[in-house]
This record gives structure tokens, C-alpha cells and sequence, in this order.
């Protein structure tokens, strides 16, 4: 390495592109010790094979979007569509939504709307165009106090009425006031190796920025070494990815965009979401089909399948064999006979008639690599593989993990659930590393090439950017990897924001429906459904007692005293110590406790969650033990 760029003794397919020099980003330094052989020669073997498949291949083109299109669709991606255009006057759910938010949440919102409102008077739009302040004001007036929770949201507005609307940077004064949520920010663990998910990333990146004593850092130098990042316990439960209901998962994807935003805008990074223009693909077969369509087809043949099965069955084949062996992954197979496994795949998988015997370790391991890079869009999707890329750039290892999280979190559920499986099977070639010799290091600087190097941007493009991202990716990869339980958990902060909009969206019900001029009638069949509903069991419950329904076990209603130290995985068990001959036998591993309504849709819980101090954040919650929705 001379004057910032790699030079590379041994011959490759091609060269150096000039200029592409290196960022000396934290995150590169921190692999400066690594040798690059490995993912230089799996770069080389993805050219020769594309070099030996002579199919047109039409690139995916990426739109340059105009000026604010970028805003709006952030916007609407957000789900704050109604904050502009010709339906900004219907706001209502907006407001609710707008009041969950905290201060940096607020200030990335902001700055969008700013941004659409200002193309839209440019475009001479006959909109009426709401002024940012108001819409944060509308807000705040009809609450009186914006955000009630764990997280101090404070919106002002102007005593000044002829105050200009000119930049955000006062604008950001103006709506989020100057009082800063001290007390919590203080309550940040010390330890650099927790991860509180507690407190908005981005509120705690602001008060790391501001703090003298919070000095921002690189990565942590030349250590190769991961830190040992951990959760530290929550006592009402952590929650993973697939353990909320639909309707409060579309609110986390909505609060996780916006986050993820605001971190980025904290700490100086550009977060563009690109866009891809749609062509022609293939509509059915193996390689080269959407992964959506490919799970269509797959569900088929069998209902329910969230995997491709073609990556199953190949991720099965290198198991089959062995991990134990050396250079696993690393390895590739011989180029023509892969390409023939592919055609004859294409033809025969289906059909059940393919001679799996025939397919050796290292040209499945070969064929896998190739189902990824041939998917027409990344399998991290075209909307955030930039974003992921561009974690590497990210201050502090913290700061790229909990960017990571939130990306996950924003992936579609297709692409985030083959991204599980690959990243659990790469942990498991790791765990043989004594064998295979593939760490940590070598497998990430294997597969990087195959996640972050996509052809569909153009080849020209791709091949300038590979020598500057090359060390940056690999870093990614291996964070993806060591952190994958960590990623796949959903933020505490945001699951309490999806808890308040529900709460605010009961009461402003609640409120419609007082405005009816029907409360005679309504009080009446309240009477009635109450009387129904009632039950000696229910008017005998004690305070400090829940009630706990499973309809799938012999044993179908519990009262259950809650003390402090009962957790959900006891009260589980205790319903499966009730033996019935006239009931099918459910594992423990099979069933969970479910926390239903109130103000959350559907949550399972995990066996640790204290339930005693989950009933005091969500009272009027059903409890259902029930097996898990696949």
C-alpha cells in the first residue's frame, strides 16, 4: 500500500482504475493488517464467470432523480404523503404519527418538507403548500404537550409572526425549542460495549456530537478484533423481528426510516435512497429471477415457504457433505461444469429430476454465490445498498451497528429472511474455522464481493468504486455477521413510539365517537356486551392477577398471581405441565405467550420478559399463549 492506494503484486483480470484512491476510514484501518488476496481472487472468479456466461443481461438502470423527488418519496415512504400536495389538508393521522416522534426524528422530517415545499413553489404547483411550522404547531396546540414518554420531544413556536421560513437551520430552533433530554441522555450506559436501545440513535449521536467529554472516534484503529457488543436485559422482553403483528410492523418500518435518516443527517452522511427503474426480468426459473417471484412459484409447491428453495436446498448440499473443509467458500468451483449445474437446474429442479450426487462441495458452495449475484436486484435491495455501504464511513463502531439494525429492519421481508438464513449458515462455516480455516475475516472478505459488487448499476461504475470500498464492505460483512442476533432485534425506543400512536390513535377514537350524537344507544350496548361478557372467573380476578388464555392446550384459561420475579416462560410451562390425553402435545419450543391489544397489536414474547413489569406498561392486554404464526 503507497500514498493511500493498494498495489497488488500478483496479476489479476484487470487494473487498478486511475484515481481510485482510498479513504483512510476508520473502518478500513481497522483491516489495514488483512491480506486482500482473498477478496481480490473472489472478485476475479465472479468476472470470469460472468465472462463465460454469454447471455444478454440488460442492467438494471438507476433513475437520477429530480430535484425534491428524493423528499418526496421519503416522505411518502415514511408515510407522511399527507404533509404535502393536494392532501396535505388532511393531516389528522399525521399529527398523531408527528407526535411520537423526538426531537431528531422531528428535525429529519422537517428538513424533507422543507425541501418538497420548496420545489413545489418553484414548480409553480397550484398546492397549498403548508408551512413546516405549522404542520409541527397543528400538533402541539391540539395536545398541549407533544410527546409523553421516555423520550422529551418539545416543539415552540415563534412569538416573532414575521419570522422568515428561509433554511433549516432555524427552523430546527424553531420547532424543536432548545431544551435538551439531559436527564435521560445521563442515564446512557457507560460501558462502550452496551447497546441501549432504549434512547433514539440518533438523540444519542447528538449528545455524544455536543459532549466535550464525548469525544466522536474512528472505529477503534488498527484492532481487528470486534468488540463484544451486548443487550443489556429489558425487563419487558426483547423484541425480534416477526415477533410484532403486521399493523405495528408497517409503523416500525415507518419510525425506522425516519431514524435511520436522522442518525445519518447527525453525523454528516448523505442517506439516499436510490431508485431503480423496472425492466424485463425473467418470470420463472432459478437464476436471474426476482426473489418475490421466486418465492411465488416456490410457495406452490410448498405453501408457506419463506426461503427460496433452490437456496435451501444448495445451502443443504454444502452442509451435507462437511464444513470441515479447507477453504470452504473460498474455493470456487470449476467455471464450466458450474455453469452446466446451472443450465441443468434450470430444467430439472422442478421436475424433482436433478442428480444431487453429481454436485460437488465447492460448486455448490460455487452456485450459491451465483443464485446471489444474479438476482436482479441486490439482495440488499437497490433502495439501501448504498446505505449499507456507506455504514463503513459511520464514526464509531456503535454508530454502524445500530445503523445496520435499522437497515435490516427496512429491508423487505423476502430479502431480510434470505439474509437471516445466508448469515446463520455463514456463522455456522465460521464455528468449523479450526478445520476449514475460514475465520471471521476470510469468509467476509469471501462474500463481500457477492453482496456489495452488483452488476445492475453498470459495470464501469462498479469496477472504479471496488478498490475504495473493498476493505470498507468486508467490514460490513463481518459486523452482519458476528452482530446478526443483535441486528434482528427491533429497538425498545421504537416499539414504545408504535405503543404511543396506538394509545393516541385509541383516544382519538374514543374521541370521534363522543361527538356521535348516539351516546344513549352506545352506553346501552356497552351494558349489554359487558353483561354478556362477563364471567364469574373474570369478576373474581384480584388485583395484581392476570388471566391467561390457550386454546390450543388441555388446560384453556389460568389465573395467574404475578410476582416480580415470574417471567413468561414459567407461565408457559406451567400450562404444558397440564397433561391431557384428549389434546395433541405441544412442545415448549412450539408455543409462546402472546401480549395482545391494549397498546400493542400483537407481540410474542420472549421467555425472559418479566411479566410483572410488562403488565404496569400495557394493563389492559390479553394474554394467549398460542404457537407461533409462521
Amino acid at each position: 500500500r503507497r500514498s493511500g492506494q493498494y498495489t497488488m503484486n500478483h496479476d489479476h483480470s484487470k487494473k487498478i482504475p486511475d484515481g481510485a484512491s482510498f479513504d483512510r476510514s476508520g473502518s478500513q484501518d481497522s483491516l489495514d493488517e488483512l491480506s486482500m488476496d482473498d477478496y481480490w481472487k473472489e472478485l476475479e472468479n465472479i468476472h470470469e464467470t460472468r465472462g463465460n456466461n454469454h447471455e444478454e443481461r440488460v442492467a438494471l438502470v438507476v433513475k437520477e432523480p429530480d430535484e425534491g423527488e428524493l423528499e418526496e418519496e421519503w416522505l411518502k415512504e415514511a408515510g407522511l404523503s399527507n404533509l404535502f400536495g393536494e392532501s396535505s389538508g388532511d393531516s389528522l393521522e399525521s399529527m398523531v404519527f408527528l407526535s411520537t416522534l423526538t426531537r431528531t426524528q422531528k428535525a429529519a422530517v422537517e428538513k424533507r418538507v422543507e425541501t418538497v415545499t420548496q420545489t413545489m413553489r418553484k414548480r409553480n404547483k397550484q398546492h397549498q403548500i403548508p408551512d413546516v411550522r405549522d404542520i409541527f404547531r397543528l400538533q402541539n396546540d391540539s395536545k398541549g404537550k407533544v410527546c409523553d414518554g421516555s423520550e422529551p420531544s418539545a416543539v415552540r413556536t415563534s412569538e416573532n409572526k414575521n419570522e422568515t421560513h428561509d433554511g433549516t437551520k432555524g427552523n430546527v430552533k424553531l420547532l424543536l425549542g432548545t431544551d435538551e433530554p439531559k436527564s435521560l441522555l445521563e442515564d446512557m450506559p457507560s460501558s462502550d460495549t452496551d447497546i441501549n436501545l432504549e434512547i433514539s440513535f440518533a438523540e444519542q449521536a447528538a449528545n455524544l456530537k455536543d459532549s466535550s467529554v464525548g469525544k466522536m472516534y474512528k472505529g477503534g484503529g488498527g484492532d481487528t478484533l470486534l468488540p463484544n457488543f451486548r443487550l443489556p436485559k429489558d425487563k419487558t422482553g426483547t423484541t425480534k423481528i416477526g415477533d410484532l403483528a403486521p399493523q405495528d410492523m408497517k409503523k416500525v418500518y415507518s419510525l425506522a426510516l425516519i431514524e435511520l435518516t436522522a442518525l445519518y443527517d447527525i453525523l454528516g452522511t448523505e442517506f439516499k435512497q436510490q431508485k431503480a427503474v423496472k425492466i424485463k426480468t425473467k418470470d420463472s426459473g432459478l437464476f436471474g429471477v426476482p426473489l418475490s417471484l421466486l418465492l411465488e412459484q416456490d410457495q406452490k409447491k410448498v405453501p408457506g415457504t419463506k426461503i427460496p428453495l433452490i437456496f435451501q436446498k444448495l445451502i443443504a448440499q454444502i452442509e451435507e457433505t462437511t464444513l470441515e473443509t479447507e477453504g470452504l467458500l473460498r474455493i470456487p468451483g470449476v467455471a464450466t461444469r458450474v455453469k452446466g449445474l446451472c443450465q441443468e437446474l434450470e430444467a430439472k429442479f422442478y421436475e424433482g429430476t436433478f442428480n444431487w450426487e453429481n454436485v460437488k462441495q465447492h460448486d455448490a458452495a460455487s452456485l450459491l454465490k451465483l443464485f446471489i449475484r444474479e438476482l436482479p436486484q441486490p439482495l440488499l435491495t437497490v433502495e439501501y445498498l448504498k446505505a449499507f455501504q456507506d455504514v463503513q464511513n459511520l464514526p464509531t463502531r456503535k454508530q454502524q451497528l445500530q445503523a445496520l439494525n435499522l437497515l435490516v429492519i427496512l429491508l423487505p421481508e423476502a430479502n431480510r429472511d434470505t439474509l437471516k438464513v445466508l448469515l446463520e449458515f455463514l456463522q455456522r462455516v465460521i464455528d468449523h474455522r479450526d478445520k476449514n480455516k475460514m475465520t471471521l475475516k476470510n469468509v467476509a472478505m469471501v462474500m463481500a464481493p457477492n453482496l456489495f459488487t452488483f452488476h445492475g448499476f453498470g459495470s464501469k461504475t462498479i469496477e472504479q468504486r471496488e478498490f475504495v470500498m473493498a476493505a470498507g464492505t468486508a467490514n460490513v460483512m463481518r459486523f452482519m455477521i458476528q452482530y446478526q442476533k443483535l441486528l434482528w432485534t427491533i429497538p425498545k425506543f421504537i416499539v414504545n413510539q408504535v405503543r404511543k400512536q396506538n394509545t393516541e390513535s385509541q383516544k382519538k377514537e374514543k374521541k370521534d365517537k363522543a361527538m356521535k350524537k348516539l351516546l344513549k344507544k352506545m352506553a346501552y350496548d356497552r351494558e349489554k356486551h359487558e353483561k354478556q361478557e362477563k364471567t364469574p372467573n373474570d369478576t373474581d380476578v384480584p388485583q395484581g392477577v392476570i388471566r391467561v388464555q390457550a386454546p390450543h392446550l388441555s388446560k384453556v384459561s389460568m389465573a395467574i398471581q404475578l410476582t416480580e420475579e415470574l417471567k413468561a416462560g414459567d407461565i408457559v410451562a406451567r400450562f404444558l405441565s397440564q397433561k391431557s390425553g384428549n389434546v395433541q402435545t405441544l412442545k415448549k419450543e412450539e408455543v409462546f405467550l402472546y401480549e395482545i391489544g391494549g397498546n400493542i397489536g400483537e407481540r410474542c414474547l420472549d421467555d425472559d420478559t418479566y411479566m410483572k413489569d410488562l403488565y404496569q406498561l400495557n394493563p389492559n392486554a390479553e394474554w394467549v399463549i398460542k404457537p407461533k404464526q409462521s
